[in-house]
């Protein structure tokens, strides 16, 4: 027994020694982390080392919960079957079927071609990203253990991607924010989409001549627009709420993420937070203007301390040209391209925010009950060939079961079919063009 506690003393100091001295601060366990920022690697191996420390002291002196460990390993089967993409069944689980009912009056249809497009993924975690203008400052970071990448806004500014551009009279705009309040002060997050000749002079400039503006305050939920055209306002609401950016909570440190779709037909635009419509306005842009800028930042977020900064992050900036009516495509034209049917990454559980589109072409294909169509899912080059051929099939199995079952069309009017990596529409180099590869096809038989 002496033998054990000295051994798990001189382990203890050890422990210790290190996380006083590495890198000149304290290194916290890894599962402790909110966000990582790209440590050297003597961090990370040093992380690795106390993490195996703390785990042999945890073996050492706790007796095991043979319940408590039985009740996980259910919990982790359970997980692994739900995103679990091995089988061909393509059946629509329950929990999916009740997670994309949530979505029923969500009428946002994404646009046919993507033209912009950033998920952070080639960008190096701890670094500014490429093809982005600010005022300010920021950094890519992984949140806990997730592979998706997020810009981290810690400092009040603005953020340009150079991507969004030339904007068209029907384009659609999606991105993630991630928000967590931590500090007392008033924290307000803000985006525009404007007409400049000089993107970059007007970086930095908060009110212009011509410009649409919303904004929200941190977790009240409180929310207002402004469409400013000429120098004058012609149209605003302040103070409305909306639910989906409420923290949750006592404290209200508990993070939101949320999922805001922006909708622009000529003059009109729509803007949705999650399932939610927040905003229908019919004239919002002056036809008169040529807008190219889209900005999004945050003010007052310079108050907050440097070891309990808020917490304002965006990612999977999504931009591409919409169109009138791409659903009469399948009927006129034999064949309907769609990138807004999305899946769970590596599998072929669909996203809930995919329902405006299958209802979309369920809409066609209930007012043409005499067309029969083949769905054929094609994916990135990612992984190897065989897997994502694989995978395409049971994606576009999937499209088939959910019509069948959520929309009510006969299964017997329906073909699927994968091609997989076989067939790019675009090159695999680059994000935007992985993005435009994952789609599903409709092709009238």
């Amino acid at each position: 027994m002496k033998t054990i506690i000295t051994t798990f003393l001189f382990i203890l100091t050890l422990s210790l020694q290190a996380q006083e001295t590495v890198g000149g601060k304290v290194v916290k366990n890894a599962k402790d982390k909110t966000y990582q920022k790209g440590e050297q690697k003597g961090d990370e191996t040093v992380d690795k080392a106390l993490n195996k420390i703390e785990d042999g002291i945890s073996n050492l002196f706790k007796k095991k919960d043979k319940k408590a460990k039985k009740k996980k390993s259910k919990d982790d089967s359970e997980e692994m079957s739900e995103n679990d993409n091995s089988s061909s069944s393509g059946s629509i689980s329950k929990t999916n079927l009740k997670n994309i009912k949530v979505y029923s009056k969500f009428d946002f249809i994404p646009g046919e071609k993507i033209i912009g497009y950033d998920d952070f993924s080639t960008t190096n975690i701890g670094d500014f990203p490429l093809g982005w203008n600010t005022n300010s400052s920021a950094e890519v970071v992984t949140i806990d253990d997730s592979n998706q990448r997020w810009l981290f806004i810690s400092k009040d500014g603005y953020f340009q991607p150079d991507f969004v551009k030339d904007m068209p009279e029907n384009f659609t705009l999606e991105f993630d924010v991630f928000t967590r309040y931590r500090s007392n002060n008033i924290l307000e997050y803000q985006f525009y989409i404007l007409p400049s000749t000089n993107p970059k002079r007007d970086l930095s400039e908060e009110y212009l001549n011509d410009y649409f503006q919303f904004k929200w305050l941190a977790c009240e939920g409180s929310s207002s627009f402004y469409v400013v055209e000429n120098g004058e306002t012609v149209g605003k609401n302040e103070g409305f709420t909306v639910k989906d950016f409420i923290c949750g909570g006592n404290d209200k440190e508990e993070p939101t993420q949320v999922k805001i779709s922006i909708w622009r037909q000529n003059s009109r635009l729509r803007i949705y937070a999650n399932e939610n419509k927040i905003l229908d306005i019919p004239q919002a842009f002056n036809s008169k203007s040529k807008y190219n800028v889209f900005k999004i930042g945050a003010k007052y977020m310079n108050f907050s301390e440097n070891e309990n900064k808020d917490e304002f992050m965006v990612s999977n900036i999504r931009y591409a040209v919409g169109s009138p009516d791409t659903r009469s495509k399948l009927i006129t034209e034999g064949k309907l391209v769609t990138r807004g049917i999305l899946f769970d990454v590596n599998s072929d559980v669909i996203k809930p925010s995919s329902y405006g589109v299958l209802k979309d072409i369920a809409s066609v294909l209930k007012e043409n009950p005499t067309v029969n169509i083949n769905i054929i899912g094609h994916t990135d080059s990612d992984g190897d060939a065989t897997s994502n051929l694989t995978l395409s099939q049971n994606r576009a199995l999937a499209v088939k079961n959910i019509l069948t079952s959520e929309f009510k069309i006969e299964e017997n009017r329906m073909q699927t079919e994968g091609k997989g990596e076989a067939e790019p529409s675009d090159s695999n180099k680059t994000a935007m063009g992985k993005a435009n590869n994952r789609r599903v096809e409709f092709i009238k038989l």
